[in-house]
């Protein structure tokens, strides 16, 4: 089940879907019965105490584990629509994957509809988790677990600044290898931590080894999406055969569990940083460096 989670959010990412989230209309009341489309979704609506309110969600969503536990209208791409509006909801929350021919359907008869794309930074994670909130009553929570999240996100970065900025690689797909450019939120994990993304300005996110040694970043960090930990390990140790490249020299070869900066709420994305940040500047967290070091 969580490989199906990740292979979901990894089908967002990898696309690189522009960011999108239409308001509220004035006068909407608070959604009583609501419908997610997405394993984001489903965990923003538990991170503001609105489970009670999630009548159903798809099989892709399981974290928290009790949202397992929640009626399933189909997956992130297949979603059952008869059923959707057999629950009666009052709110349906789409996201970057559901068809707009069934988004339409749904209107059609009468649902409302929040539409969610992907963000592709933490400033559009926030706006997210607020305009959910919103829609559910929830305004207050939601202004306070993003407040934490970017108190935390500036303590983060208090600690980084100054630091002579690294070079880093993130790689997130095998086949083909994949990272990150300046269009996908996983960006800000290292721009935040004072870091260089090699391949920020890259078109799209298809890269190729001959480039990564080319490159010869300081830090590289793997978090394939969709694969499990010894698939991980295994590139890990693939990139650390190639003797020119100083991170594999200098033991800055990191395997990352692809769960901790792939699930863009801005709770999550603070606990990515954190991670991130003693991995690129392990001397600006020297409590934690230790143990995070050369994993």
């Amino acid at each position: 089940m969580e490989k199906m989670r990740l292979l979901g959010i990894a089908a967002a990412v990898l696309i690189g879907i522009v960011w999108a989230v239409p308001a509220v209309l004035a006068g909407d009341a608070a959604a009583r019965r609501v419908v997610s489309l997405s394993p984001i979704v489903t965990e923003t609506v538990y991170l503001l105490g609105a489970q009670d309110r999630l009548v159903a969600n798809t099989s892709y969503c399981n974290v928290p584990p009790a949202a397992a536990e929640k009626e399933k209208i189909g997956s992130v791409t297949q979603i059952n629509v008869e059923k959707i509006i057999s629950l009666s909801p009052d709110l349906v929350i789409t996201s970057a994957l559901t068809r707009e021919k069934q988004i339409r359907i749904l209107k059609k008869q009468g649902v409302r509809v929040m539409e969610i794309k992907n963000p592709r930074t933490f400033d559009q994670m926030c706006d997210i988790t607020r305009k959910i909130g919103g829609a559910l009553g929830r305004s207050g929570t939601a202004d306070t677990v993003t407040r934490d999240a970017r108190a935390r996100v500036a303590e983060i970065q208090g600690r980084v600044a100054g630091r002579h900025p690294r070079r880093v690689f993130v790689q997130i797909g095998l086949k083909p290898l994949h990272t990150v450019n300046k269009d996908l939120f996983i960006h800000e994990f290292i721009a935040l931590s004072n870091g260089i993304n090699v391949a920020a300005d890259q078109p799209s996110g298809v890269y190729s080894r001959e480039q990564v040694i080319r490159e010869n970043p300081d830090v590289i960090l793997v978090a394939t999406m969709g694969t499990s930990r010894k698939a991980a390990a295994l590139e890990r140790d693939r990139w650390m055969g190639f003797s020119s490249l100083k991170a594999g020299a200098a033991n800055e070869i990191h395997v990352l569990d692809p769960e901790l900066i792939c699930s863009p709420t801005p709770v999550s994305f603070a606990q990515g940083l954190a991670r991130v940040a003693v991995l690129i500047h392990p001397g600006a967290f020297p409590e934690d460096a230790e143990a995070g070091h050369g994993g």
